[in-house]
């Protein structure tokens, strides 16, 4: 009788060390999914610029953007692999800007959140990479051109196995 209170209380204490309590500091808003609100700062070297976050329109620069992350400060996962800020330049020879920051989606990198995100307007993008130099030639995979092999399933090496009367696993009579 001893034991199974003594099994019973061990069992109540290790429940009630395993659980924990969440605790988030006091002021801080909190949004789905046990998130918490970020505030980050995007400004442009023109003022004015379109600022689009995951393709929405957000506002011009400068303009203050609050993001739903993890308790860590890291970006959330709520269903894309990247949290895209986007500038749109102002006038001709300027350059629309990108910034893509890691969701931790899929087991990949989750990026920390900036407090603040700079655009300059007149910064050229980078030039896409050249696939001549340096890198190995591209050889396809060879096909096969011939009939499909006909494949006649498993071979059984073991003993005839028979599942109730009559029925037999390999074959069926």
């Amino acid at each position: 009788m001893k034991t199974k209170y003594l099994i019973f209380a061990g069992c109540a204490a290790l429940a009630g060390v395993l659980t924990g309590c969440q605790t988030i500091p006091p002021g801080v808003e909190r949004g789905p999914h046990g998130t918490v609100a970020y505030d980050i700062m995007v400004e442009a070297s023109d003022p004015g610029a379109r600022i689009e976050a995951n393709g929405e329109y957000v506002g011009n620069t400068p303009v203050h953007l609050k993001v739903f992350g993890d308790r860590d400060g890291t970006f959330h996962d709520f269903g894309n692999y990247d949290y895209v800020i986007q500038a749109s330049p102002l006038a001709t020879n300027q350059f629309a800007q990108v910034r893509a920051y890691g969701t931790g989606r899929g087991w990949t990198h989750a990026d920390p959140i900036p407090q603040r995100v700079y655009f300059d307007m007149n910064q050229k993008p980078a030039p896409p990479p050249d696939a001549t130099a340096g890198s190995p030639r591209y050889y396809p995979y060879p096909y096969y051109y011939g009939p499909y092999p006909y494949y006649y399933g498993p071979y059984w090496w073991g003993p005839r196995v028979i599942i109730g009367p009559g029925y037999s696993r390999w074959r069926h009579w």
